[in-house]
């Protein structure tokens, strides 16, 4: 069986470093309730990647959404589409979602927690792996801190339940643009 390791401190203290700013914001003027303000409170961005190589492609769709609550906090959800190949080698579909804070102290500056679930799907297709295919849930909490400039954002996030035999991504600090209209 494949249990999953699990941080609890690290997990509890993430989610209160967010909740802590989500309260302090929590109280702004009253919103009204029209289906037409909420709308003006979501905003629609994503990812969008391509690598190409020779024999090797990966494809990355990632739509998102948030609500901004205020000026300062946001909270919203994404979803995750890729498929990587290396000819001969192996193939992968990795196919998830994910749910995302943002708190913005300074007009510039913006800290984020998120919270990815993904299914990868692997086959391999070289003959000298030990497993010709692997399904299996891939699960990370992120925080990162960036520099933001207009809808977009350019930071850095770390994966605070990163396991280097379980993770799909090479390394625990990962780069990110983050891109909201």
């Amino acid at each position: 069986m494949n249990f999953i390791k699990i941080n609890y401190t690290k997990i509890i203290l993430s989610f209160l470093f967010v909740f802590c700013f989500y309260f302090e914001n929590f109280s702004q003027e009253p919103v009204e309730n029209t289906p037409n303000q909420f709308w003006k409170n979501v905003s629609f961005g994503g990812a969008i990647g391509l690598n190409f190589a020779n024999g090797f492609f990966s494809g990355t769709l990632a739509p998102s959404a948030v609500y901004n609550f205020s000026n300062t906090v946001a909270a919203g959800l994404g979803l995750n589409a890729t498929y990587n190949s290396e000819k001969d080698v192996f193939s992968s579909t990795i196919l998830g979602g994910s749910v995302i804070g943002l708190f913005n102290p300074l007009r510039d500056i913006q800290f984020s927690t998120e919270f990815e679930q993904l299914h990868v799907n692997r086959n391999f297709e070289d003959g000298f792996s030990a497993v010709g295919r692997e399904d299996f849930w891939a699960t990370a909490l992120f925080l990162g801190v960036g520099y933001r400039s207009g809808p977009v954002t350019f930071g850095i996030r770390y994966d605070v339940l990163y396991d280097e035999d379980d993770s799909i991504y090479a390394d625990p600090w990962l780069p990110f643009v983050r891109v909201f209209f």
